[in-house]
């Protein structure tokens, strides 16, 4: 089993760094594939701190009724294929879609735009960053919480304080694995944003482009992409072993 899982990654990096790996890199077709995917990644993780964490609290403190439905519903994306995803992005923000329609009328275009790839990108990472955040702040002890409250923090203080810093490592390997998500993220992309050179191309969409005509550029990219994910890898071993 361990030569069937590192056979292929092992061949992906001895084809891919070779001696025209540097000028393949540099070269404008990669490069543009790399900016797109850094800049669309980055916003995507920066949403999904924004708009996530305060879900992530109220489910991590409180019980309400329909909490099981919810939490069901927003670890969707997880199981659901990319592709339906895309389809499901199409079907509400695309030209003749829910509001894509509304949004036309008033000169805003959605589908196969960098906002496409980017909501692509946000649909199916965020569930890995509610897991982590939600596990995070559950695993605050409340006593410390109650003791900075009996001590004269106010409620905004003890998140700032202590709720936050304790639960950070948790944030962070959350944020960490969307990321991942994010830069590897293929079906949904492809279905609801295309994919347009220097525009909505991402790494993955680039590696399937270049199948076609060249496998230079995508073995450098795929070789990118293990180094990557093998940082990932460690970069969230080494937060959970400092939290444990």
């Amino acid at each position: 089993m361990t030569a069937f899982l590192l056979l292929p990654t092992l061949t992906l990096l001895a084809r891919g760094l070779n001696a025209s790996f540097l000028p393949t890199l540099l070269s404008p077709a990669v490069t543009d594939t790399l900016r797109v995917s850094l800049w669309t990644t980055g916003l995507s993780v920066l949403l999904t701190a924004a708009l996530v964490t305060p879900v992530a609290f109220l489910l991590a403190r409180f019980d309400f009724r329909g909490k099981a439905v919810l939490e069901t519903l927003l670890d969707l994306p997880v199981v659901l294929p990319p592709v339906v995803a895309g389809l499901g992005l199409l079907l509400v923000f695309g030209r003749t879609g829910l509001l894509g329609a509304p949004l036309e009328l008033a000169g805003v275009s959605v589908a196969f735009t960098p906002a496409a790839v980017v909501m692509a990108q946000l649909f199916t990472s965020a569930p890995f960053y509610l897991r982590a955040a939600r596990a995070g702040f559950s695993a605050v002890d409340r006593d410390v919480e109650q003791a900075a409250q009996i001590d004269g923090a106010g409620r905004a203080q003890v998140f700032r304080y202590v709720t936050w810093p304790l639960a950070f490592p948790f944030l962070l390997e959350g944020l960490v694995l969307a990321w991942a998500r994010a830069l590897g993220e293929f079906g949904a992309t492809i279905l609801f944003a295309g994919s347009l050179q220097g525009r909505t191309r991402t790494v993955t969409l680039s590696v399937y482009a270049a199948l076609e005509s060249d496998l230079g550029p995508a073995l450098v990219l795929s070789a990118v992409m293990v180094c990557v994910a093998f940082t990932v890898l460690l970069v969230v071993r080494s937060l959970a072993a400092r939290r444990g």
